[in-house]
């Protein structure tokens, strides 16, 4: 199994290196996909030995579209799909061979916050009950699909936010989605920023609108709030 991982950044240079570093352990090809930054985020990862592309300023989808979109022309069997600021747990490849073995068309794993505060350990057993009932796991749970399935579905879209939602959506119509028992761990620094009951809150009230119907592009300014 080729495994590929595409990173999606955006003005990322205190820790790209870091990301890339740890990432590389768990693939055969790593591509970061750079959204515009101001800063030394492109030049760094490309110094850290990943294969980097540069797409303008449009949001994640349009990053993790056109990572996957090369990691599928270079042969990868199984596309991963890593913010930044998450680290897969060590056994993380094998979880993601069972997976894709047994029949999966992909999925992700259980989450852990990094320096979490006590509140947000609550939040951590919410979103497994939530990733575990749905077979949702969005796109800071590291995302992964076949290739196959990748294609089936239509990948990414191309929207401002909520790529990741759209597209679990689409990929459990390609066959079961797959809740490895293992945690990635992410970064806390947004729910830190911002409180963890406030971006709580507008994490479901997002995904709740647009559940109702509402355009990922009307949701746009809410964005800011949960970066």
């Amino acid at each position: 199994m080729r495994l590929a991982i595409v990173m999606p950044v955006l003005e990322e240079a205190e820790r790209v290196q870091t990301a890339i570093a740890a990432a590389q352990a768990h693939c055969d090809e790593l591509i970061v996909v750079d959204g515009g930054s101001r800063d030394r985020t492109a030049e760094l990862a490309s110094g850290a030995g990943a294969r980097v592309e540069t797409v303008p300023r449009a949001g994640r989808g349009l990053q993790l579209r056109t990572g996957a979109s090369l990691a599928i022309q270079a042969g990868a069997d199984v596309l991963l799909f890593l913010h930044a600021d998450t680290r897969l747990p060590p056994a993380a490849r094998p979880g993601i061979e069972r997976a894709v073995n047994s029949g999966a068309a992909g999925g992700g794993f259980l989450i852990d916050f990094a320096a979490a505060p006590p509140l947000l350990r609550l939040g951590r057993v919410l979103v497994d009950i939530r990733t575990r009932w749905l077979h949702g796991p969005l796109g800071d749970q590291a995302q992964f699909a076949t290739a196959a399935a990748y294609a089936a579905c239509g990948g990414f879209s191309d929207l401002p936010i909520l790529e990741d939602l759209d597209f679990i959506g689409r990929l459990r119509r390609q066959g079961p989605i797959s809740v490895v028992e293992q945690r990635a761990t992410t970064s806390s620094r947004r729910f830190a920023e911002r409180g963890v009951v406030r971006t709580v809150a507008t994490n479901w009230l997002i995904w709740s609108l647009f559940a109702a119907g509402v355009k990922p592009a009307r949701l746009a300014g809410l964005y800011p709030l949960v970066r």
